[in-house]
């Protein structure tokens, strides 16, 4: 009694193996799996693009504090635009000297575009064509997800058949083997008919550890789609080793579609954005700022505190006109280059939308194969357990030998495996059609009923 309980109580601790739903699989793909995840942060990403674009509407503004030891030779002469050489402000000195007097400067400037000529416009809704394709892509790939989840579900639910109908046969097989061993040693039988016996058991053990195996592999395959650890998942195959249930086609655009309408609506909102970027930019600017030197205007140096602090300030308004006249033939070519990028895109969605359809025909002529198929294997299944049980009859009275019992048993598991495959292929056409079609919410609902 001590022993019972405790094996009761150990068996208790255990962890029991989870019994997952076809929805509840479905449902933990689309929400634990990385690539959803990624695609999620890809999204957030385009949706902080167009906050971003938004603050071009926001006045700019720049704050500058500077100190400095320097020399104070100047000359007269024009200096093109670099980065290397320091301008210096003042007269002309006489002649080159290596003291050094302090400079300070402190300022700020504010720019504001009052209006434009839709170039922020442009930028803005290419940002949000963007955001929507980032949208779109994190849909389908959610979809894709969990619908392959679901297909790897089914694979474990055709998986587990597979090791009942081999474990039956095995069965069938031991029984055998132990029949012609006592047959053969009362003299009944010759020895070789349990030798075939024997090997036909193993056969029937390889035929178990080979599906065993394959089980083992698609609830990993499933796991790994979930984003779970391995476990040993034990599916409710029931309702769907019944009749098929009926489900309403969604109107919902499919995801892959939609992604790319998406990706074709950003590129032409990318053409657009390069056809008014060569446009003039207006810009209304206010600067104030304060320096201060130890440099004298007469060519001597002031000793600090002069230098170290701004005493001179000066401020100003203005309005700026900016026009890159010179970038017209470059945005042009960019503008043209997006043309084209454009024009592959519809063609890809032209492409996406023919293979969908062929992908819908498919797979409903799929699903009217496997509903005739269904009428056919119970027939296939009486007849094979029939021709099994006359051929051991047969057997037993000395009218056929081991051979014959031996392909009854092989065809009465095949058709076993038959039946079983073909009620629950049934229910796998109708996902690849749910699939096809772009929407797997009417499916779930007709297996949840």
């Amino acid at each position: 009694m001590r022993i019972s309980a405790l094996v009761l109580a150990l068996c208790t601790a255990l962890p029991a193996t989870p019994q997952w739903t076809l929805p509840e699989v479905v449902r933990r793909a689309g929400q634990r799996n990385p690539g959803v995840n990624a695609a999620l942060e890809q999204a957030a990403a385009a949706a902080s693009g167009v906050r971003l674009a938004r603050t071009a509407w926001l006045p700019q503004g720049d704050v500058l504090g500077q100190f400095n030891g320097a020399t104070r030779n100047n000359v007269f002469g024009m200096l093109l635009p670099q980065r290397v050489i320091a301008p210096i402000s003042g007269p002309p000195v006489a002649e080159s000297s290596a003291s050094m007097v302090f400079g300070t400067a402190a300022g700020v400037l504010v720019s504001w575009e009052p209006f434009d000529l839709g170039q922020r416009a442009a930028r803005l809704a290419a940002a949000d064509a963007e955001r929507r394709r980032a949208e779109r892509s994190l849909s389908r790939e959610r979809f894709e997800i969990e619908a392959a989840a679901a297909d790897a579900y089914f694979s474990i639910v055709a998986a587990d058949q597979l090791v009942t109908a081999a474990r039956a046969g095995l069965d069938r097989a031991k029984a055998l083997e132990l029949v012609t061993t006592r047959l053969a040693e009362a003299g009944l039988k010759p020895g070789a008919d349990a030798a075939r016996a024997r090997a036909e058991r193993a056969t029937a053990e390889a035929a178990v550890i080979q599906a065993e195996q394959a089980a083992r592999v698609a609830r990993a395959a499933l796991t790994g789609i979930t984003g779970d650890e391995p476990v040993e998942v034990k599916p409710q195959a029931q309702r769907l080793l019944g009749p098929a249930g009926v489900f309403a086609a969604s109107a919902a655009a499919h995801p892959r579609r939609a992604e790319q309408q998406a990706a074709a609506a950003a590129a032409d909102a990318r053409r657009h954005e390069l056809a008014v970027a060569w446009r003039p930019r207006f810009e209304l600017q206010g600067s104030l700022y304060g320096r201060g030197t130890g440099a004298n205007f007469d060519q001597t140096a002031s000793r600090p505190p002069q230098g170290l602090y701004p005493n001179f300030y000066n401020w100003g308004l203005g309005f700026t006109v900016t026009f890159p006249f010179l970038d017209r033939p470059a945005n042009r070519a960019r503008h043209e280059a997006e043309g084209h990028r454009a024009a592959a895109e519809t063609a890809r969605l032209r492409k996406v939308e023919l293979e969908l359809k062929a992908q819908v025909e498919t797979a409903r002529a799929t699903v009217e194969a496997a509903e005739r198929l269904t009428a056919t294997t119970p027939v296939q299944l009486e007849a094979a357990r029939a021709a099994h049980e006359q051929a051991q009859v047969r057997y037993r009275s000395g009218l056929t030998g081991i051979v014959e019992v031996a392909d009854a048993q092989r065809q009465l598991a095949q058709a076993e495996i038959d039946d079983s495959l073909a009620r629950l292929g049934v229910w796998r056409a109708l996902l690849a059609l749910a699939t096809a079609q772009g929407d797997l919410t009417p499916f779930l609902e007709a297996v949840e009923r």
